[in-house]
């Protein structure tokens, strides 16, 4: 291949990388567990519920299905406002921690949790806020809220738990 060739492939090439990085909007939060990991791409939709962002960031626990990652829709909103905040309060940080219910051995859980608070990390870091502003931390089934052994008492077990370790909203 001559470098006139190559040069213009490699320009190509180039154009090709720009374009696909380019700062379109996505409306997507797909989430893959494939792997054990939760993988979420921007979202910047809003919504009309009419809600204060204050009573949105007081909201600071979401949700997850039995056994699973994933960052559930109904999580969406309040992680968006909690992103928001911390893009534009550079000095914010917070402390994910990842919890599980009882179901499953103690390493399982552990793991569990931190894939929990892991996938809101990267919900956040996806929507404005910076690596250096979360810590991740895992409590497996360590620190149950509700102490039964039921499903009600589960779901609220299986959560993350957003904590302000610094400018709290």
């Amino acid at each position: 291949m001559s470098i006139f060739n190559r040069g213009h492939l490699f320009g190509l090439i180039a154009a090709v990388a720009i374009a696909g990085c380019s700062s379109s909007a996505e409306d997507t939060t797909a989430v893959d567990e494939g792997a054990g990991t939760a993988v979420v791409a921007p979202v910047t939709s809003t919504t009309d519920t009419g809600a204060s962002t204050s009573s949105i960031l007081s909201q600071r626990v979401v949700y997850f299905d039995f056994d699973k990652s994933a960052v559930r829709a109904d999580a969406y909103e309040i992680l968006q406002a909690h992103a928001q905040y911390l893009s534009s309060h550079a000095g914010a940080r917070i402390r994910i921690e990842g919890h599980a219910d009882e179901r499953g051995t103690r390493e399982y859980n552990m793991a569990l949790g931190e894939r929990r608070a892991k996938a809101v990390q990267s919900f956040l870091n996806a929507n404005g806020a910076g690596a250096g502003q979360l810590e991740v931390v895992s409590y497996g089934e360590e620190n149950p809220i509700a102490l039964g052994h039921d499903e009600a008492s589960w779901a609220q077990n299986r959560r993350s738990e957003l904590v302000y370790t610094s400018e709290a909203p």
